[in-house]
């Protein structure tokens, strides 16, 4: 039986060799450039080449200096085989939690790992959680992680409160990101419901074909799937019967 250990960290906790390790497996597992972002976002981004991080560019993205993240990693035998870094912000006296990152290594998926690391990332004084992603994967993972199950997503709520939780973001592709789909424009009548344009053109062939899969499965309220735009899911905490209080204690690695 495999050893599956899971760990949490506090921003102030994740060292560079860390950072390192995070950024080579988002290159080497996250995705490929898709056939026209060469023309949307530069000549690097070649159809069919792996999208690339470095660790400046990670921290700068998902631990932008002056904000409140979290890390939390997973290891299969004693190798990394997932993570996911998280970044509160204070909305309107709500406690918002954000999923900026989610990788789990191409060997090692559909064996829970997303929705454990997402479970490794709540706190009892989160209030709201979102996450914006291409793969429906992640989006599953984070209903079911953060609230109960996607087809019992409340598009209201997104479309109530979610342009303003993003506007207050510290994280710049989520501050900036456009919010698109019928959920926001009535009028728009191309497939999409919930989505953001982010101008991040991967490769969307696997997601589309887990996109068919929701369809038949679970039901997927999300819509569409357009180049350079992912999904927007915003969801409310679950409700907690434990006191609300903000913990200072430091993070504990689990298995």
């Amino acid at each position: 039986m495999d050893n599956i250990e899971f760990a949490k960290y506090d921003g102030r906790q994740v060292t560079e060799s860390m950072l390192q390790e995070a950024s080579q497996l988002f290159s080497d597992h996250y995705g490929v450039w898709s056939e026209h972002a060469a023309q949307a976002v530069g000549e690097f981004a070649k159809a069919g080449n792996r999208v690339r991080l470095s660790k400046g560019r990670l921290r700068a993205e998902c631990m932008p200096d002056n904000s409140s993240c979290s890390y939390a990693r997973v290891t299969v035998n004693g190798s990394l085989a997932g993570h996911a870094f998280a970044c509160r912000w204070v909305h309107d006296n709500k406690n918002v939690c954000w999923v900026t990152q989610l990788v789990v290594h191409q060997d090692c998926r559909e064996r829970g790992l997303a929705m454990g690391l997402l479970n490794e990332l709540r706190h009892h004084d989160d209030d709201i959680y979102g996450i914006v992603s291409s793969h429906p994967a992640a989006c599953l993972a984070a209903a079911k992680a953060f609230g109960s199950h996607i087809s019992l997503v409340r598009l209201d709520f997104i479309k109530e409160h979610a342009e303003e939780i993003m506007r207050a973001s510290p994280i710049r592709y989520v501050k900036d990101a456009q919010l698109r789909g019928s959920l926001f424009k009535p009028e728009d009548a191309n497939g999409l419901v919930s989505s953001a344009d982010t101008g991040f053109w991967v490769d969307h062939t696997e997601p589309l074909e887990a996109l068919a899969l929701a369809r038949d499965r679970v039901g997927w309220p999300l819509g569409e799937l357009h180049d350079g735009h992912e999904f927007l899911l915003v969801l409310e905490a679950r409700r907690r019967t434990q006191p609300r209080y903000w913990s200072t204690s430091k993070p504990k690695a689990v298995s």
